[in-house]
């Protein structure tokens, strides 16, 4: 599944929901936790598990959800980061 399909699925299923029961920061909050969970599960082993599978999940999903709302395409954005590395953050390392 490329980026924009998964994109468009997660706002297909959560946008009208994610727009009435939730604002901005709220969803980013969410985000937050989910990351935090990921970090929970990095830490307890350096191997994959399933938990850590589904987290890492569960931050892409909560990224695109944001996306979303705030009327983003990361497929674009990503294009972006990549023809510009300088300003890609993580990509610098």
């Amino acid at each position: 599944m490329e980026i924009r399909e998964f994109q468009n699925l997660i706002r297909e299923i959560y946008f009208e929901k994610d727009c009435v029961n939730g604002s901005r920061e709220r969803i980013f909050l969410w985000l937050i936790e989910e990351v935090g969970e990921l970090a929970e599960e990095m830490r307890k082993s350096d191997k994959k598990t399933d938990s850590m599978e589904k987290e890492f999940a569960d931050v892409l999903a909560t990224t695109l959800t944001l996306k979303s709302v705030l009327k983003r395409n990361i497929r674009a954005n990503a294009r972006d980061a990549l023809k510009n590395p300088a300003n890609a953050g993580i990509l610098n390392n």
